[in-house]
């Protein structure tokens, strides 16, 4: 393994205190990204190694969109006991994908990559390529308890730092065209680790959702001169039913046609393309933000809600994006206590959303929950 330091600061504005980070090269070539203190790991540290298996993307005709083949990913870790969790700590015995002993937060290349650059591939059928791209863990803090709602707040403002520079460095690649940040969490979402943790997708092209997305963004402004998301944060504002938090330049409402119950856009007001556009008190606004309405959510059904969190930023493919407006969208999938809101026949095979609850309902009581 090596290590080097890198101070990570703002291209434009300084930030309250610097955030340093040590890259780790691992013995397969996977970098991890140690953020802020870390203590070495023990000397009986063992690294663990990339899996084995084959990544292709192949084009849907039918759909037009590429679908992702990952095989390396079916011997992925699932549901381990804490005391072999593989985002913990290592310690004597237990090699994790961490080397350090401790540490307040650190990003990784995956082990069980979903898209990879420079993969084996297998034979390649007519209407197949070799997978590009590259998929990262991000583990909020070297506790095993907790989550990204419960986070102190020196640890939730390096989060959105980290962001921020994961950003910046994966958006320089060629073979990323857009920087996908989210979190899965609850084992109804499909997690197969506990420990506090969010992903990264570099993707070679920008994504079918983000893509409809962008191009109704971009209909919008060449038709009004205006950017979709300020319009539409905007007016909620001014009808105000809708919003369940407004402060520092963030607003966060239930859109007027939400497809999931309790589903919450969050919006600085302020037009920015992307995180690394935003100053850093925006930015720390923004976390603050996003974490209130998670610990609502936790608070909706007195028990953890299983949600979906997406962060939508301008593409990296080179080209002016003026369309693009940074906004996170909560995806939470129960509809009740204890009732999960399944995508069936209608959502899966029409892509017709049913909502069985009315916007307006959904707001009022998650403003309760604040």
């Amino acid at each position: 393994m090596s290590a080097v330091p890198t101070p990570i600061a703002d291209r434009r504005r300084k930030p309250r205190v610097a955030l340093t980070r040590t890259t780790v090269v691992q013995p397969d070539g996977r970098r991890v990204y140690l953020y802020g203190a870390f203590q070495p790991p023990p000397a009986s540290y063992q690294p663990p190694a990339l899996t084995s298996g084959q990544w292709q993307q192949r084009w849907n005709p039918l759909r037009q969109e590429w679908v992702m083949f990952a095989s390396g990913r079916q011997g992925r870790t699932f549901l381990p006991d804490r005391s072999a969790c593989p985002l913990c700590p290592s310690t004597q015995g237990h090699s994790t994908e961490i080397p350090a002993s401790n540490y307040d937060a650190a990003v990784f290349e995956n082990r069980f990559p979903a898209v990879r650059s420079a993969a084996p591939t297998g034979p390649l059928p007519p209407g197949a390529k070799a997978s590009a791209g590259v998929s990262e863990v991000v583990v909020y803090t070297d506790r095993h308890e907790g989550s990204f709602g419960t986070l102190p707040a020196d640890r939730l403002d390096a989060l959105v730092e980290i962001w921020a520079d994961r950003y910046r460095d994966l958006g320089r690649r060629p073979d990323v065209s857009y920087v996908f940040i989210f979190e899965n969490r609850g084992e109804a979402v499909g997690v197969t680790l506990n420990h506090p943790h969010g992903q990264i997708m570099g993707y070679p092209f920008v994504p079918p959702v983000p893509a409809i997305e962008l191009a109704a963004a971009a209909r919008h402004q060449r038709r009004t001169g205006t950017c979709m998301h300020c319009t539409l944060a905007a007016d909620e504002r001014r009808a105000k039913v809708r919003v369940i938090l407004d402060q520092d330049g963030i607003v966060g409402y239930v859109p007027f046609s939400a497809r999931w119950p309790y589903e919450v856009h969050v919006v600085p007001t302020r037009h920015v393309g992307a995180l690394p556009d935003a100053s850093p008190a925006a930015r720390r606004a923004l976390g603050r933000s996003l974490q209130a309405i998670a610990a609502a959510y936790d608070r909706l059904f007195d028990a953890p809600m299983p949600y979906m969190m997406a962060l939508h930023q301008s593409p990296t493919d080179g080209r002016d994006h003026p369309e693009a407006h940074l906004h996170v969208e909560f995806y939470p999938i129960l509809r009740d206590a204890g009732k999960q809101k399944y995508l069936a026949g209608s959502e899966s095979a029409a892509g017709v959303f049913v909502n069985d609850t009315l916007p307006e309902n959904t707001a009022a009581t998650l403003r309760t929950k604040l």
